[in-house]
């Protein structure tokens, strides 16, 4: 399968600071692709750079089969959300999305077609003539992802798009950014800070630090590989749960199972056995992406 999106060795320097270094990755047609980092990890210089608007240093890439020297080409195959983008709110939302189609060279009928077929799509049909200076946050971020489709896009860069959304508006927009994927077969780069989002939305994911590839994979392979598994949850009889409490000393006890939760750094098994306390159950927890990012992060700097 040919990857919808490519980095080989991208760099992009800045006289002597290295913005982004060595950034190699793939990812595959279809695929909701996660990009984290913290601020300044070169999350920004990446997507501008896949998106032509920044010329790599060194490096080659490939945006949905075409090369990175052909960005007018690679321009007509991607869609693209921004973190700030601005409105004309004098314009209807129909209006917007016209005017955008006409831009691709969509016929006048064919535009007006297209546009509120798309506003269907992100639940804004009975906005279509409403002046999107009456919109809300959330449905301007709608908007932006009508817009960001108007080309059929094979590849869409998303940056922050629940950014400052209610819970609800979270829930509406991810689920947007799943049917991108899977009925449109678009491949979805997704730029946030929450990683709830990354979780319960991304294939695989992609994280930055200082400029370089900290991790790559799925959420499971790299919680697996970055970050052991920090707590564990250790049962015993009733009637040595006090001994317990004082051997491990300093763990929380979950009031739902009755476990005491604790550190497996501090080796619970080892201090309850060498107590002559004996063990009815034990449950090491799975490693957290949260756990994962945090030390990947942590020990790149």
């Amino acid at each position: 399968m040919t990857a919808a999106v490519a980095a080989n060795g991208v760099e992009k320097r800045y006289g002597n600071l290295v913005a982004l270094a060595d950034l190699s990755f793939e990812a595959q047609p279809g695929e909701i692709l996660g990009v984290l980092g913290p601020n300044g990890a070169g999350k920004t210089t990446a997507i501008r750079i896949l998106t032509t608007i920044l010329q790599p240093t060194r490096g080659t890439f490939t945006v949905g089969g075409v090369p990175g020297a052909r960005p007018a080409e690679i321009r007509r195959r991607i869609g693209v959300l921004p973190e700030s983008a601005g409105y004309p709110e004098h314009q209807t939302g129909e209006e917007f999305l016209r005017y955008h189609a006409r831009l691709y060279g969509v016929s006048r009928a064919d535009a007006g077609a297209a546009a509120r077929s798309l506003l269907a799509e992100v639940g804004l049909d009975e906005r279509r003539r409403n002046l999107i200076a009456t919109y809300s946050r959330g449905m301007r971020q709608r908007l932006g992802i009508a817009r960001a489709l108007v080309n059929g896009p094979h590849v869409v860069f998303l940056d922050e798009p629940t950014l400052g959304l209610d819970p609800a508006g979270q829930q509406q927009m991810l689920s947007i950014v799943r049917r991108i994927a899977a009925e449109r077969g678009a491949t979805v780069l997704l730029c946030t800070h929450l990683l709830a989002e990354v979780e319960e939305t991304c294939s695989r994911i992609l994280i930055l630090n200082r400029g370089r590839v900290v991790a790559h994979g799925t959420v499971a392979e790299v919680a697996r590989r970055a970050a052991a598994p920090r707590t564990a949850t250790v049962w015993v009889a009733d009637a040595d749960r006090e001994c317990a409490s004082a051997v491990l000393d300093g763990a929380t006890v979950d009031e739902r199972t009755r476990g005491f939760v604790v550190s497996v750094d501090r080796e619970p098994l080892r201090r309850l056995v060498g107590a002559g306390i004996p063990v009815d159950r034990y449950e090491v927890g799975a490693a957290r992406l949260s756990d994962a990012f945090l030390a990947v992060t942590r020990s790149a700097e």
